[in-house]
C-alpha cells in the first residue's frame, strides 16, 4: 500500500477555486479502481492550507492517478497552478 499526505498553501483570494478544484479532484480521483482513499483536508487555524490524506493498492495505482485526465486537469492545470507552496510526506502504515 502506498499512503502519504500533501500540504499546499494558496493565498486567500483563491480559496473558492482551490475547494472546487479540490472536490472535483477527490471525486474523481476516489473512483480510480486503486485509490483507496482521497481525503482534502482545510487546516482549521489555517484555511489557506490543504492537506490531502492519499492512499493508494500499489505503485500501479498511482501512476494510473497521475496519468490519470482529472489528475491532470484539477492538479496540474489548476492547484499546482495557484500553490504557493507544497511539500510529500511518504507514511508506512503500521498495521
Amino acid at each position: 500500500m502506498i499512503c502519504f499526505i500533501v500540504r499546499l498553501r494558496f493565498a486567500p483570494e483563491d480559496r473558492s477555486a482551490i475547494a472546487e478544484a479540490l472536490r472535483q479532484l477527490a471525486a474523481e480521483s476516489r473512483r480510480e479502481e486503486g485509490c483507496l482513499s482521497y481525503i482534502p483536508h482545510l487546516q482549521q487555524d489555517n484555511p489557506d492550507s490543504v492537506i490531502i490524506y492519499e492512499q493508494y493498492r500499489d505503485e500501479q495505482a498511482l501512476a494510473a492517478h497521475r496519468d490519470s485526465e482529472h489528475f491532470r486537469k484539477y492538479a496540474v492545470g489548476g492547484l499546482y497552478q495557484k500553490m504557493l507552496e507544497r511539500s510529500v510526506e511518504d507514511l508506512s502504515p503500521l498495521i
